[in-house]
């Protein structure tokens, strides 16, 4: 009897630790989606309703998207060709941190905060970090330069290798489920800023972008800060797909 109850403690332990590191469901996979556990080499098949898990990796191919239901509520939607490395969750009553690394493609995050909640969904990409709080943007990943549009509230954007020199220690050494990066101070853009040319000024400090704004950043750091244009933007058809999926909200 007794190694009965340690053998179902044991087991009690083990799940409460897996569900402790739970990112999300994927809700909706089309196409080809595979997911991949943490220290292996092989992918499996992305099933609807499937829990992923800090540290594991979503792939889409040729014509695919995945849709992933975070943990706590919100979206974040893979494009064709993307890779997605979840990297932490962590989950308190009143505030929730999500940290993302986009390897390539494009992501689509909308994760709106409920009344007195703090929510925060940021994705890394080669060139750039953006730390989304209860608003909608994109972030296209490529190793030499990133864009990150956004469609509505704020999103704090630095370039990727400032995060990593600010937290004097590698990736690997950052303790799992803890933010790698603190957010602020950040320059507020509200309306045209003047950058006196395209990537020739670098990207120092965090900076916070509004509505409507692109920055595409340089994996040397240097970046270009632009009004995108909203009517050409929204006749892509990822745009289009993500905004029909968020009007069934």
């Amino acid at each position: 009897m007794r190694q009965f109850f340690l053998l179902f403690l044991f087991l009690s332990l083990i799940c409460a630790q897996t569900t402790g590191n739970e990112f999300g469901k994927i809700s909706l996979p089309l196409g080809k989606v595979s997911v991949k556990k943490p220290k292996t080499d092989k992918w499996g098949r992305a099933l609807p309703g499937q829990k992923v898990f800090v540290g594991d990796y979503i792939r889409t191919l040729s014509k695919s998207r995945c849709e992933i239901t975070l943990k706590t509520g919100g979206k974040v939607r893979i494009g064709e060709n993307s890779e997605l490395e979840l990297v932490s969750a962590d989950i308190k009553p009143m505030e929730k941190n999500y940290n993302a690394n986009l390897k390539r493609g494009n992501i689509w995050v909308s994760a709106k905060a409920a009344f007195g909640e703090k929510k925060n969904v940021s994705v890394r990409t080669p060139t750039a970090v953006a730390a989304i709080r209860g608003t909608k943007y994109r972030a296209i990943a490529d190793s030499a330069e990133s864009s990150v549009l956004i469609y509505e509230g704020e999103v704090d954007v630095n370039a990727a290798k400032n995060v990593v020199e600010a937290q004097g220690k590698d990736e690997k050494d950052t303790p799992e489920g803890k933010p790698k990066f603190k957010l602020g101070p950040v320059d507020e853009v509200k309306g045209p800023t003047e950058v006196p040319g395209p990537y020739e000024v670098s990207l120092e400090d965090w900076i916070k972008l509004v509505e409507g704004w692109q920055i595409n950043v340089r994996k040397d750091g240097k970046y270009s800060l632009f009004e995108f244009n909203k009517t050409a933007d929204g006749e892509l058809d990822f745009v289009k797909w993500n905004k029909e999926q968020d009007a069934k909200e």
